[in-house]
């Protein structure tokens, strides 16, 4: 008897530790930009890098990160722990203002009312402010604390990415 019960209570544990896929990249790419147009890469500089690092309040091991884009609109995937695990968000990004926020991959044990429209839905139309923060204030969930910071983290992050962007796309217009 006590082998199957520390035989279910294994397979308990293993359940509730699983990837919650909620949309791919590819279906949120295309849902935002109607196409899935090419992945393109921002190579980041020392300032970004440090800038996102700010946001992120830790290292940021990357030297670029990819995204895509229509005129005026991209569409950055991005990843923050939330308490232990990475949480994979998609962000759309038009004129610099969110028009969409969606979890995509959940992979904590708890918090994941962070993936529901009624929390994502505040992100919308946010601008990034000159000091690096979100133009709008963002209610939390109970339960949800550490989620909640990786989704407004990572927003801030892609609006300042978008931002990076502009100059390129103005120079390449005239």
């Amino acid at each position: 008897m006590k082998p199957l019960l520390l035989l279910l209570s294994l397979l308990f544990m293993v359940s509730t530790q699983a990837d919650e896929i909620y949309q791919s990249n590819d279906d949120f790419i295309r849902q935002s930009l109607g196409e899935l147009p090419k992945a393109q890469v921002l190579w980041l500089s020392d300032k970004q890098k440090s800038d996102i690092e700010e946001i992120l309040a830790h290292k940021f091991n990357k030297f670029r990160v990819r995204y895509w884009a229509k005129p005026s609109q991209s569409v950055w995937i991005l990843e923050e722990i939330g308490k232990e695990s990475p949480i994979t968000v998609g962000i759309h990004v038009d004129q610099g203002h969110i028009v969409r926020t969606k979890v995509l991959v959940y992979r904590e044990s708890r918090g994941d009312e962070v993936r529901h429209d009624f929390f994502t839905d505040q992100f919308k139309s946010a601008t990034l402010t000159d000091n690096l923060q979100l133009d709008k204030t963002i209610d939390g969930i109970t339960g949800a604390t550490l989620s909640v910071r990786a989704l407004t983290k990572l927003s801030r992050i892609a609006l300042y990415l978008d931002a990076a962007l502009q100059p390129q796309e103005a120079q390449v217009s005239q």
